[in-house]
């Protein structure tokens, strides 16, 4: 097989087969002409540098410059794009863009799409040294595509002129292999190889090249087979080349040269065969017929076993070809696949395809590297691996940490490692938090470095620094641009003070980081006096940790319950106590301190709750009488309507008895949770009822004579005579949705509605609720034949009816079910999701979109409205991954659209706070109590009986006269932020 039909036939993954060769296309086979006399004529010249002067090289007519020459031309003429005729004007517009892209760059050196708008322009303004360079400074930033790099590579080619040149050329390839798996790449580099094989060391260049190439693309099933022959048709040709003077050589010299060579061919064969890859069954008739002995049956073996293997391999690879790019979830079932098997070539190699697609997915990364850290820990491969990580992925921060832990776990150089530190923070990472892991990683690796034995050495110096450099970088670079350090609790300083403790003895540069500690807003925290109590109690001495727990008695606002118990327990056990000699470092004196500033300090924070508890309880009252005044505000205006409806109409008796009845239904509802809805009037009939007044429909029209206001009454009550109260069935509720934010003015809402929900299925029955004046209150119910149709409903929550956004959601019963709460969106962080406040209320889904996908692809992007429908300048967009969202938040933040400057951030919404209810506010009693006087005196009477004498005049005056319901209170939760250090 030709060599060029092999490269066609890899050419597109998305072909289910590799053996089929496209033929009849006229490019590719003038191509592969091409190529097959280049490769025909190059192996010719070798033939004779290898065998000898017997074959003569002119009557082939070869030349060495030949060969390279017409490859240049191939590869040219492959990637040329086109001669263009441009104008004036044209490469005046060129020159501009090309110097605003230059600056741009010089402001972000980070752009990609800058990058590569920048290399199209000076290559086709012909630009040559100007665009070497420009794609120089893009690989030394970006890893590039196969595209990019096969494009650099033609045009290297097609200027290479001397040895030194094609030196150039080889170390671009060189460069081109490290950032993806590039089968193309490699046959590229094969066959370029082939044109300087009249080189010294020309042909161990070439069996080199090829053999790199199978052990990185060799088992493809895919691509890996034009490699394969690639290889093999050059090993062939050298065989035919030497074929015609085999028999004047002597039997030594053919066995070294003719036989040798054959025995290469034949080794290709076998390896080939025993390794599963498409088109199998060809390679094996191409063996049959090529070689002059029979097939060993150890070779039948290995291709049988190899055929099983594909079986098992062909719907992963079949899933991938029927799926559309990138493809990650059926890469990582594939990946799941190799992990059980266990081939660790196998599973390097789908990575390596996994990641070609999916480059900016971090987590692939991270299980890969994970995968090369645990298993292989080979240093190169590894380090390779971590290397092209944080080059594709520099925004995450857990690469980087892996990327060091693996440098400092295979012994690279340390100013290799704090380079590689030193590229992690400017990397820009999107979190505050990252910056402190980032440098917790990097002192961790430093103080792995350090001879604790010695009392002072240069690593521990270095450690020392890099400590101090990092406090100062989280205030100044990290705070300025997060307006928050990432570091509230001060962990890096606090892993400082207990390196200076334990392994250096300096308690005293400790004692000064705990101070810096508690006065950045630390001191009110009881957790934090406990750690620094620990800190001394383990390698202080006993004055300081009186000191601090005295300091922690009189700072301790969230538990200063529990410092007063560890305070007192302290000279209970480790000091003096009452009616015992006093031990060695603790007095009387001592306790008796503890003691008083314990109940003073407890009195205090018990007086700060009772008044805090009665506050509450006051806004409390307040709350319930304003809810009182309005109840009483509603029935006095009611009873105010009534009474005028009364006076100012001569409604008939028929009119008063309904309305008794109306006001009668009114009254035998206990509550509003028991719902009582109207069904719609049968279609066709009168508005008006057989009630209205008839001259309505007679040639005499008195009722124009009346006000509108008396009209409308009319109206209403024909409308409440016509429309039946019908109770809400909850067995239906399965088939129901409940519709609401309705327009108050919608005439006809089952006439409207109707049709919209027609289209999920079939619609029973939809039933407006309106009000006791036949008014429509803005929602109804719409029952369906069918709970799946019911659920295909819910889809059409948020469209527009009337201008004004619909809201559809299950219909569920609150009395039965009162957690229940309807929110469509997620509350939690979402990194693959962005936040954009500040948009213009102007602006539209389709320009936002427009915008955000020149930074990944978008999946869904949602406007922020109102209920009336109004844009509120807020949008959520959605892209497909977190690193494609990551990169947005980098280039959008700070965008200017419509002269507004909008701010995008990753999507953390606050936590919906969940409103309390009434009743865990009441005493057993019944009167209204804040839950502070529980917690209270729940600590206070806990402490007390932990003093047991010694205060007992405490627990006196809080259990003297007190509610016994608050002596059996509950103790108080802990909160979230801060754990209770017991």
């Amino acid at each position: 097989m030709a060599t060029a039909a092999a490269a066609s036939a890899s050419e597109a993954e998305a072909e289910p087969k590799a053996g089929p060769k496209a033929e009849g296309e006229e490019a590719e086979a003038k191509e592969a002409r091409t190529r097959r006399k280049v490769l025909s004529r190059a192996v010719a010249a070798a033939t004779y540098k290898t065998v000898g002067p017997e074959w003569d090289q002119q009557e082939e007519g070869v030349s060495e410059s030949d060969g390279d020459e017409e490859y240049a031309m191939a590869s040219s003429a492959e990637s040329s794009p086109g001669e263009y005729e441009w104008e004036y004007d044209e490469e005046e517009k060129n020159q501009l863009e090309i110097e605003r892209l230059e600056e741009q760059l010089s402001i972000n050196v980070y752009d990609y799409n800058c990058h590569v708008d920048l290399i199209r322009l000076l290559r086709l303004e012909g630009e040559l040294t100007k665009v070497r360079m420009a794609r120089q400074k893009m690989s030394e930033i970006f890893p590039l595509t196969e595209e990019l790099w096969l494009e650099w590579l033609h045009d290297e080619i097609s200027m290479a002129l001397d040895g030194l040149d094609r030196e150039h050329v080889y170390d671009l390839f060189e460069k081109a292999v490290k950032d993806y798996i590039c089968p193309n790449i490699w046959l590229e580099y094969g066959q370029y190889s082939v044109g300087g094989i009249g080189q010294k060391g020309g042909l161990e260049k070439v069996r080199s090249v090829f053999e790199r190439a199978l052990s990185s693309v060799g088992l493809h099933m895919t691509k890996g087979l034009a490699i394969w022959e690639a290889y093999r048709e050059f090993e062939s040709a050298i065989v035919e080349a030497a074929r015609p003077i085999a028999g004047f050589l002597s039997p030594f010299d053919r066995e070294q040269t003719f036989d040798s060579q054959l025995e290469k061919v034949h080794s290709l064969f076998r390896r080939q065969l025993a390794i599963p890859l498409y088109d199998m069954e060809a390679t094996f008739a191409e063996y049959e017929e090529w070689s002059e002995d029979p097939i060993p049956e150890s070779v039948i073996q290995n291709y049988n076993k190899a055929l099983q293997q594909l079986e098992k391999y062909k719907p992963y690879e079949e899933t991938l070809l029927q799926a559309e790019a990138p493809r990650l979830a059926e890469y990582q079932a594939y990946i799941d696949f190799e992990m059980k098997i266990g081939d660790p070539a196998r599973i390097q190699l789908i990575f390596e395809r996994a990641l070609v697609e999916n480059c900016l997915v971090p987590d692939l990364w991270i299980r890969y590297s994970q995968y090369l850290d645990r298993q292989l820990k080979v240093k190169d491969l590894v380090l390779s691996v971590h290397s092209r990580a944080v080059r594709n992925c520099p925004w995450t921060v857990a690469l980087w940490s892996r990327y060091l832990l693996a440098m400092e776990r295979h012994g690279v150089d340390h100013r290799v490692i704090s380079v590689t530190f030193e590229k992690a923070l400017s990397a820009g990472f999107i979190q505050a938090t990252d910056y402190v892991e980032i440098w917790q990683a990097y002192l961790d690796y430093l103080r792995r470095r350090v001879d604790f034995k010695q009392d002072s050495s240069k690593e521990l110096e270095e450690l020392r620094s890099a400590f101090a450099r990092a406090l100062e970088y989280l205030k100044q670079e990290v705070e300025e641009r997060f307006s928050e350090s990432g570091d509230p609790s001060c962990l890096i300083m606090q892993n400082w003070a207990r390196i200076e403790a334990r392994l250096c003895n300096n308690m005293q540069k400790a004692r000064e980081l705990w101070d810096s500690i508690m006065t950045k807003g630390n001191a009110k925290y009881a957790n934090m006096w406990l750690e620094y109590y620990n800190l001394e109690r383990a390698h202080g001495d006993t004055q300081h940790c009186r000191k601090a727990l005295h300091r922690a008695v009189q700072c301790t606002s969230d538990y200063p319950e529990h410092v007063c118990e560890v305070l007192l327990t302290m000279e209970r056990t480790e000091g003096g106590d009452l009616g015992a000699l006093p031990l060695a470092w603790g007095t009387l004196e001592d306790w008796d301190i503890a003691v008083q500033k314990t109940e003073t300090r407890l009195a205090r924070v018990n007086e700060q709750r009772i008044k805090a508890a009665e506050k509450e309880a006051a806004l409390a009252q307040q709350e319930e009488e304003k809810v009182e005044q309005r109840k009483r505000a509603r029935a006095e205006k009611k009873a105010l309507k009534k009474k005028k409806k009364t006076r100012g109409s001569d409604k008939s008796k028929a009119d008063e008895d309904d309305e008794k009845e109306w006001g009668d239904d009114e009254e035998e509802q206990p509550s509003k949770r028991r719902r009582v809805e109207n069904s719609v009037p049968p279609t066709g009939e009168a508005e008006l009822g057989p009630e209205a007044d008839p001259g309505l429909s007679g040639s005499s029209d008195p009722a124009a004579a009346e006000p509108p206001s008396e009209q409308k009454e009319q109206r209403a009550a024909a409308r409440r005579r016509d429309v039946p109260r019908v109770l809400h069935d909850s067995s239906k509720d399965g088939v129901t949705v409940f519709v609401s934010n309705l327009p108050y003015g919608l005439q006809e809402p089952a006439a409207t509605l109707r049709p919209l929900f027609e289209a999920c299925g079939d619609v029973v029955e939809v039933r407006p609720i309106y009000s006791n004046r036949g008014d429509f209150r803005g929602y109804c119910y719409v029952e369906f034949k069918e709970e799946a149709v019911a659920l295909r409903a819910l889809e059409l929550d948020r469209q527009t009816v009337e201008g004004r956004p619909m809201f559809v959601s299950p219909c569920v019963d609150k009395s039965k079910n009162p957690d229940f709460k309807v929110f469509r969106y997620s509350t939690a962080l979402e990194k693959h999701k962005l936040f954009v406040s500040g948009l213009p209320f102007s602006c539209t889904k389709e320009e936002l979109e427009e915008i955000c996908k020149a930074h990944g692809t978008v999946k869904d992007i949602r406007l922020v409205t109102n209920r009336a429908g109004k844009p509120k300048g807020l949008a959520y967009v959605e892209y497909e991954n977190e690193s494609q969202a990551s990169q947005a938040v980098l280039k959008m933040d700070g965008m200017t659209i419509k002269e507004n400057v909008i701010k995008v951030a990753i999507s953390n919404p606050p936590q919906r706070k969940a409103p309390e209810k009434p009743e865990a506010r009441k005493a057993p009693g019944g009167a209204m109590v804040p839950r502070q006087i529980y917690g209270a005196t729940s600590w206070l009477i806990f402490i007390n009986c932990r003093l047991r004498r010694s205060v007992h005049c405490l627990l006196f005056q809080a259990g003297e006269g007190e509610d016994p319901a608050l002596s059996a209170a509950p103790r108080p939760a802990t909160p979230k932020r801060h754990r209770s250090p017991g």
